[in-house]
């Protein structure tokens, strides 16, 4: 697997919206978080080499664009991949699409830091992750 792929979809509902009609920011907040956690889950072997080093990632800055407003009823579908990767922290973006036309809704890029959970700190990444990672890294231009 390399590239884009899909990790989330949804149908916005209207109690996701707010007073002027479009998707309210906090449910783009949790469709990307959400997929965010499928992120990881859609590169074969990076979850089981995290738990067998035992670490994780936490999110350590998010930047989000809102290109055109979403709509209750619209079907909405989230891809991710890779963009950019350092020692210790990588960067995933992720493009929020209609499901029907294929129109970019928006975008997040979310940076996340290899994290130590008994030391409670960043840690290196291991070298046998970021061959994996290397494998899925997609340049963006």
């Amino acid at each position: 697997m390399t590239g884009w792929f899909e990790t989330h979809r949804a149908v916005v509902h209207q109690w996701q919206c707010d007073h002027l009609g479009h998707m309210n920011v906090r449910t783009y907040a949790n469709f990307f978080d959400d997929a965010g956690f499928h992120f990881w889950t859609g590169i074969p072997r990076a979850k089981d080499i995290m738990k067998a080093h035992n670490i994780g990632v936490v999110v350590a800055r998010t930047t989000n664009d809102f290109l055109k407003e979403v709509h209750a009823g619209e079907l909405v579908v989230i891809k991710s991949a890779l963009t950019h990767l350092g020692a210790k922290r990588l960067t995933y973006t992720q493009h929020l699409t209609n499901a029907e036309s294929g129109d970019l809704l928006a975008t997040q890029d979310a940076v996340e830091v290899i994290f130590d959970p008994k030391r409670r700190k960043a840690a290196e990444m291991p070298a046998e992750l970021r061959e994996v990672l290397l494998g899925v890294l997609v340049t963006m231009e």
